[in-house]
């Protein structure tokens, strides 16, 4: 029996790079505002990078067209958008007064996050787990960046003369994040969001509210809770695995939190 299946147009192929090729030219615009010194409009240009970042992949997945040039369009283009663009924002806003010391710790942060791609496309080759992502991603390490730099007026008043170093020691635990083994939930394999129910749809909702009602303020939170997620899940892991090693019948411990 004959199959009436259509070959895919070659302009599906290209609407993922189209979304690629977007996030790029939101972080080259954001790091353009960043020189005139305008340093939020680069923080949300990163974060509409984030965003069209998200949506080229799945929009590939949608329609069939996902392919090896479009893999490394993706990742050089998160260099960009997540290595570059937040190392120079933070850099101009913030570093630029330590001299090479902040020079060192904005180029620590780009370096790690090629490092952190790079080593992200290899082992997307091989066996490992979907379900986790070893070390820090670098939208999470760019978009943090971002939020910190919107979420600036919220702060402390305590904090501001420190911020400076604050900066500096946020952007190299970032980056060391990046190149650690510390494992960070992909929500790759989280069954209720693959599941559209109702509950699902409310939640939904109510975080669209929240974004709608104080974006900033969600935004850093979010961002802040997941940055902490990585190493609580993996001092946990290791609890468990000292625990269950320890009781009777020598229990084989759990791997999730190998990496």
């Amino acid at each position: 029996m004959e199959t009436n299946k259509k070959p895919i147009s070659k302009g599906v192929y290209i609407l993922p790079n189209l979304f690629t090729v977007g996030s790029m030219f939101a972080a080259f615009y954001g790091i353009i505002m960043a020189h005139g010194g305008n340093y939020s409009g680069c923080a949300i240009a990163i974060l509409v990078s984030a965003v069209l970042d998200g949506m080229d992949g799945k929009i590939a997945r949608l329609t069939h067209s996902a392919s090896d040039f479009g893999v490394q369009l993706d990742s050089l283009a998160d260099v960009i958008a997540f290595g570059a663009a937040p190392a120079y924002m933070i850099y101009f806003w913030q570093l630029r007064g330590l001299g090479s010391i902040g020079l060192a710790g904005a180029f620590l942060f780009m370096a790690c996050g090629a490092l952190r791609l790079a080593r992200f496309n290899v082992m997307a080759a091989s066996s490992a787990s979907k379900k986790f992502f070893t070390g820090l991603p670098i939208p999470a390490a760019g978009c943090a960046l971002a939020c910190i730099t919107l979420f600036y007026n919220y702060l402390p008043d305590k904090i501001y003369p420190v911020m400076t170093w604050f900066s500096l020691v946020l952007t190299i635990a970032l980056g060391l994040l990046m190149v650690s083994r510390v494992p960070y939930f992909a929500f790759k394999e989280f069954a209720p969001l693959r599941i559209k129910t109702f509950s699902m749809m409310v939640v939904f909702v109510l975080f669209f509210a929240l974004i709608v009602a104080a974006p900033k303020v969600f935004g850093f939170s979010f961002f802040v809770a997941y940055l902490f997620s990585g190493p609580i899940y993996l001092l946990v892991a290791r609890r468990r695995r000292k625990i269950q090693s320890a009781a009777p019948g020598g229990i084989t411990p759990d791997n999730d939190a190998k990496d």
